[in-house]
């Protein structure tokens, strides 16, 4: 898609709050992540339903952007994790003016998201203070991690004037399936809705340390296919080798997806499942989005900061001395924390 559609909106001033018009957020790294901006989306329509909200975020998050109606239009960020790339971040600012955008909202924290909008001349960058971007934000927020434990409250807070009080409980992410697209996918995919559907979601892009062992997916998938479901394995590229071991080992109707879709995609097709067993991942927070029934499993990691945001969702963790240590690989070499949490343990909680 081209990068600009619209001619030159004039900047001048900072704008009043209350009349934008265009804004650009500059979106999250992480799938996960991604998903939890979608409320600050969703209020800054609220509080200006005619306002244009176009996001500019890596490639791999452009899935889950896709299925939020807020969301105006879809930009790459070209920029690989690390990379500053001082001169095609200026220029990309530069193309950005074009657009007239009256604010700017980054969700990372780091210097480096900051200056593109500042290259962009957008008069109003609001974002957290954090490595020195204070030069470059002009409604820079002191972030209060007491009064806002949760990052989809820290994302929503940005949606609020300077100092205003969040309202709690901030709403839910939700994402919405195309079920036109669902119907293809299904088609493409040789998949059918005759049995209902378990998905299982055996990856984590993070590490080893947040991936429940095969051997308990294995049982959690064949106890799911005795009760009837049909089991789908969804995940990306990365996560079809954990998937084929889980397939072979399982006798039944098990579907191994991972890497035959895209993330719009498994958006789509996780609307259709009446279970979900997925590790701590960006597929939770989609099954949580799309309001699931699921069982999300911690290890290394904590739901104290981005749990699953959903009735539906039920986290289950030992809650070991050890953890959560939030490494990518266990240091101590055992993985007790997913090792000894037991498939029974998992099952019992639908």
């Amino acid at each position: 898609m081209p990068l600009l559609r619209h001619p030159l909106h004039s900047g001048g001033r900072s704008p009043q709050r209350g009349s934008l018009s265009k804004v650009l957020i500059i979106g999250a790294s992480w799938v996960g992540d991604a998903v939890l901006s979608q409320p600050l989306f969703a209020a800054l329509k609220k509080r200006e339903p005619g306002c244009e909200l176009d996001v500019l975020a890596p490639p791999w998050t452009h899935g889950v952007l896709s299925r939020m109606p807020e969301v105006s239009r879809i930009l790459d960020n070209p920029f690989g994790h690390g990379q500053l790339q001082l001169l095609s971040r200026r220029a990309l600012g530069k193309q950005l003016r074009q657009a007239g955008y009256q604010q700017a909202i980054l969700l990372p924290n780091s210097f480096k998201s900051a200056l593109i909008p500042w290259f962009a001349g957008i008069p109003l960058r609001t974002g957290y203070v954090g490595e020195l971007r204070h030069l470059l934000l002009n409604d820079a927020r002191v972030l209060d991690r007491t009064a806002l434990p949760l990052m989809v409250e820290r994302f929503a807070a940005m949606a609020l004037p300077a100092g205003a009080t969040l309202q709690r409980p901030v709403p839910a992410p939700c994402l919405i399936p195309n079920l036109e697209q669902q119907a293809i996918t299904l088609q493409r995919l040789h998949l059918t809705l005759d049995q209902p559907v378990a998905v299982l979601c055996p990856g984590a892009e993070f590490g080893p340390a947040k991936r429940w062992p095969v051997r308990h997916f294995v049982v959690a998938a064949r106890q799911l296919i005795a009760g009837g479901f049909q089991v789908w394995l969804l995940g990306s590229k990365k996560d079809a080798s954990i998937a084929a071991q889980i397939a072979q080992a399982v006798q039944g109707p098990v579907h191994n997806l991972c890497g035959a879709t895209d993330l719009a995609q498994a958006v789509d097709l996780m609307a259709a499942a009446q279970r979900v067993i997925s590790n701590d991942s960006g597929l939770m927070h989609v099954a949580a989005a799309l309001d699931r029934p699921m069982v999300a499993v911690f290890g290394s990691s904590s739901p104290e900061f981005t749990p699953p945001l959903s009735g539906r969702a039920q986290v289950v963790r030992l809650g070991l001395p050890c953890s959560p240590c939030f490494k990518r690989e266990c240091p101590l070499g055992h993985l007790k924390c997913l090792e000894d949490l037991t498939p029974e343990r998992v099952m019992t909680r639908w």
